[in-house]
C-alpha cells in the first residue's frame, strides 16, 4: 500500500474535523452543573439541648458537662498519685522495647537487638545461652514485648518456640 500525498491529506482533515467536533460538543454541549433539576438544601433541624443528649445517649455517647469532667480528670489524678506513692521506688530503671523478629534472622541478631535495647547486658551471652539450650533453629518470627526487668528464660520463652 503506498501513501500518497492526498490520502494522507485526507486522514489529517478527518482527523481535524473530529477533534473540532468533540471539542464543540465539550464547550457548548449541555454541562452537569446548569441542569434543569435543582436539589433543595436539607431542611436543619434545630435541636434543644435536652434533645441533643437524648439522641447521643440513645445511640451510646457519654455526655458531661465540663464541671463533671474536670471532677472526673481530678478523681483520676488523686487515684495516680496514689498509685504513684504506693510504689516503692528503688531507683532502678526498667526498659521496655518491642522486638520485632522476622525471617531470616538469627538469635545473634536478636541478642544484639536486646542489647541496644538495654534489655540485657551483653548479646553474646544471650547467643551463648541459646545454643546451650539447643534452641538456636526455634527463633519464631512476630513482634514480642520484653523488658529489662523480665529473665533470661523468659525472654527466651517469649521469642521461641
Amino acid at each position: 500500500m503506498t501513501v500518497t500525498s492526498n490520502s494522507l491529506r485526507s486522514f489529517a482533515g478527518g482527523i481535524l474535523i473530529a477533534t473540532s467536533l468533540i471539542g464543540a460538543v465539550y464547550l457548548f454541549g449541555p454541562s452537569e452543573a446548569s441542569s434543569t433539576e435543582k436539589e433543595e438544601p436539607a431542611e436543619v433541624q434545630k435541636l434543644s439541648e435536652d434533645e441533643m443528649v437524648k439522641k447521643l445517649t440513645s445511640k451510646g455517647y457519654v455526655i458531661h458537662t465540663e464541671d463533671q469532667w474536670n471532677k472526673q480528670l481530678k478523681a483520676m489524678n488523686e487515684k495516680q498519685e496514689e498509685k504513684a506513692s504506693d510504689k516503692k521506688d528503688d531507683g532502678k530503671v526498667v526498659y521496655k522495647t518491642m522486638l520485632t523478629v522476622s525471617t531470616g534472622m538469627t538469635s545473634i541478631d536478636v541478642g544484639n537487638a536486646l542489647e541496644q535495647a538495654n534489655i540485657i547486658k551483653d548479646g553474646l551471652d544471650f547467643y551463648k545461652e541459646v545454643e546451650k539450650r539447643g534452641l538456636e533453629n526455634e527463633l519464631r518470627p512476630g513482634t514480642f514485648d520484653v523488658e529489662s526487668g523480665m529473665t533470661t528464660d523468659e525472654i527466651i520463652s517469649a521469642i521461641f518456640k
